[in-house]
């Protein structure tokens, strides 16, 4: 207990012994400084100072803009703009299948290619039927059945009758030479006309495409509200460009013969509505 007792206060006496720092001239050994000093002050300074830069650094990392200084902390910046891009990025890919699905139409009424909707008529019949009913077909039936389906085939779009809100204006007042024949894939119009005939817009809308094709010549394509696009084609010359916004009655091209597939002055005109053909003649008079 004794010699335990005399190393504390020889510990003690160490922490409290005062010691004095000196600063001399080299030269002269003049004293420039002096501080009377113990160890536990040294201990208590350097304790107290490295618990101050601890709070200070704290203090920054967590409520100032100066953490971003710091290597590998994630700048609230640079996480916006991240933000900023996945939002814009998801936008763009809207807009590129948007755009993806308008090419698709007017690949299709440049090339005439239609895709006739498919269904089984029989799968309209309810579920709950009589286990013990026969559904086998007569030979009558299958005859009938088949009778059916040839017409559905050439008169699916003849037939329907798509709701157009818009009011139409003819783009030009001719005689029709070719009339709309889904049954020959003549999903359009031919009106006679005089070379240099103006040609207008039926309806106000945008220029989806306009260009020259070796099939059809000069073509123009508008598309107009409610799904509707209409197409102008073996055109002598086209007055609008891709993206023009048009009005009702503007002309938009002249009346000529351009294309493989034209056989004299006339305006093959085309009227869509929601990516499938309609006659045109039952919404525009033409004579």
């Amino acid at each position: 207990m004794p010699e335990k007792r005399l190393k504390r206060q020889l510990i003690k006496k160490k922490l409290l012994d005062k010691n004095r720092l000196v600063i001399l001239n080299e030269d002269t050994f003049e004293e420039i400084f002096s501080l009377k000093l113990t160890l536990m002050n040294v201990f208590v300074v350097i304790t107290g100072s490295t618990i101050f830069l601890i709070a200070i650094t704290t203090y920054i990392i967590a409520f100032t803009p100066l953490r971003e200084y710091i290597p590998g902390y994630a700048s609230s910046k640079l996480k916006k703009e991240a933000t900023e891009l996945a939002i814009k990025s998801d936008s763009l890919e809207l807009v590129l299948q948007q755009n993806d699905a308008y090419i698709t139409s007017i690949k299709k009424v440049l090339t005439g290619e239609l895709e006739l909707a498919k269904y089984d008529k029989d799968s309209i019949i309810a579920a709950e039927k009589n286990a013990a009913v026969s559904f086998k077909k007569s030979e009558a039936d299958s005859l009938l059945r088949q009778q059916v389906a040839q017409e559905d085939k050439y008169n699916l779009f003849e037939n329907a009758k798509p709701k157009v809100s818009l009011v139409l204006f003819p783009p030009v007042k001719g005689h029709i030479s070719q009339k709309y024949d889904p049954k020959e894939k003549h999903y359009a119009v031919d009106i006679a006309l005089a070379k240099n005939t103006p040609i207008k817009a039926i309806a106000g809308g945008t220029v989806l495409f306009s260009d020259w094709t070796p099939t059809n010549g000069n073509v123009i394509i508008i598309r107009h509200n409610d799904g509707i696009i209409s197409v102008y084609k073996h055109c002598e010359s086209v007055t609008k460009e891709q993206g023009d916004i048009v009005r009702t009655g503007e002309v938009i091209a002249i009346a000529g013969s351009t294309g493989e597939q034209s056989t004299g002055i006339h305006l093959h005109f085309e009227l869509w509505k929601d990516g499938y053909p309609i006659n045109p003649t039952n919404f525009i008079n033409f004579e």
